[in-house]
């Protein structure tokens, strides 16, 4: 019995193999595509960007030109007065008391307190010699007995460092120095 279903299962076989073959083919499954990548898309038109660049430039020119309109009307600064100036001089020669000559430091501080009156007071202090000045300074209103008094010592002391070479030390240096700052201040000594 065995032998019988052989040549039944072969020939079953072939005539499933060539209907297979025969057989219409099946239908190709469509290609599936990946997924395409975001798309940027600028939320606004060209003419809104070109209209606000605009007016950010309209707006920062008209910032610029408001800071230079401010920088150029504010007013110059004020010039230092006399006495600010004077004071600044005598305290920077107040180190070099003990270590100059009293003849060099009697010179700077009558140079200095000279050039003080003459821009505070109109007097042409620098350049008149000391009794010319006085002189001036007695017959200007300005001034009071005390402060005549105070430059009349001072110029009398800084003459005789000055010309009489008398032995002077530190602290002529300093009492000179003193006199002036007393005179500069207003204050009396």
């Amino acid at each position: 019995m065995r032998r019988c279903f052989v040549p039944i299962l072969g020939s079953l076989l072939v005539a499933a193999s060539a209907a297979l073959a025969q057989a219409p083919a099946a239908p190709e499954a469509p290609e599936i595509r990946d997924i395409a990548p975001p798309i940027d898309v600028f939320p606004y038109p060209t003419w809104m960007l070109v209209a606000a660049a605009a007016a950010a430039l309209i707006v920062l020119g008209l910032l610029v030109w408001l800071v230079v309109r401010a920088v150029r009307r504010r007013p110059p600064p004020l010039p230092p007065s006399p006495r600010s100036v004077a004071l600044r001089e005598l305290d920077a020669l107040r180190p070099r008391v003990q270590s100059s000559e009293p003849y060099d430091f009697s010179i700077a501080v009558s140079d200095v307190l000279r050039r003080y009156i003459g821009a505070a007071f109109g007097l042409q202090a620098p350049q008149q010699t000391s009794p010319e000045f006085l002189a001036a300074v007695a017959a200007s209103n300005r001034f009071t007995a005390d402060e005549r008094q105070l430059l009349e010592t001072f110029l009398e002391r800084c003459d005789l460092i000055k010309f009489a070479r008398i032995n002077a030390d530190a602290g002529d240096s300093e009492a000179l120095l003193e006199r002036a700052l007393a005179f500069v201040q207003g204050g009396r000594v």
